[in-house]
């Protein structure tokens, strides 16, 4: 039976946020199998942190890192030059945070994911992407990015699982690289069509890129990030899709 984990960025509200409210992330981890928790860089704080964690935990949903760039002003979608050794002691902080935070409700990490312009950048950029993995070698968790990136490949060599990842939501240009936000086609919204994505991925490791090529994509895991306009409604037709052709939909992270 083909399987593939079913991730989401949670944590990133600016309000309050608290279980049991009528609210986004408590929506959605009552659909996906990863939650993807803001460790404070981008946004998120540990009071957010810590009720994300204990609702994921209470729903079997695996509780990941999702570090970024010190850049809550721009969301963690602006490049940072910073240093490779700052670079490395920031991811280090955010990843205790949020194991410290996660600890107070009974939750633990069990993996790591870089968070927008840090993501997209260790694709390539070779001395961020090490001092990421650098970051998370001492915990021993897993690394999650792109197929094919600079930081999946550092990750192997230090002797960490490298969880290879697709977007439902985000379109792709031929190289198997995202789209960038400034520019067209870079979201995809139609339930249909991104249901149907995916379920081509799970089964068959291809996406159509925005040119129209087919890319080889091979994915552990597949998200849907919360702030594309619908994104509750996205995750369950990915999700039902999936289990409608037998797919089984769970973390690859064991809970």
């Amino acid at each position: 039976m083909a399987a593939i984990d079913l991730n989401c960025d949670l944590g990133e509200e600016i309000d309050p946020w608290a279980p049991g409210e009528p609210g986004l992330d408590s929506h959605l981890l009552t659909i996906v199998t990863s939650a993807n928790v803001a460790c404070g860089a981008h946004a998120g704080d540990e009071r957010i942190m810590s009720e994300v964690c204990r609702e994921a935990s209470a729903r079997g949903v695996a509780v990941g890192a999702h570090v970024s760039y010190v850049d809550r002003a721009g969301f963690g979608r602006t490049f940072v030059d910073v240093p490779a050794d700052t670079l490395r002691e920031q991811v280090a902080v955010q990843i205790a945070t949020l194991r410290r935070a996660a600890a107070t409700v009974g939750a633990e990490v069990r993996y790591v994911k870089p968070h927008g312009a840090l993501y997209n950048a260790i694709v390539r950029h070779e001395e961020h992407a090490l001092a990421v993995v650098e970051a998370v070698e001492p915990t021993g968790l897993p690394v999650v990015g792109l197929p094919a990136s600079a930081v999946l490949r550092i990750a192997r060599e230090h002797g960490l699982r490298a969880v290879t990842e697709a977007f439902a939501d985000r379109g792709y240009r031929a190289d198997g690289t995202l789209v960038p936000r400034s520019q067209s086609g870079a979201l995809v919204t139609d339930g249909d069509e991104v249901a149907d994505r995916v379920l081509r991925i799970a089964l068959d490791g291809r996406v159509r890129a925005v040119d129209g090529t087919d890319v080889a994509i091979d994915a552990e895991s597949v998200c849907v990030h919360s702030d594309t306009p619908g994104a509750a409604a996205l995750a369950a037709a990915v999700r039902a899709r999936l289990e409608s052709a037998g797919v089984d939909v769970r973390p690859f992270a064991a809970v």
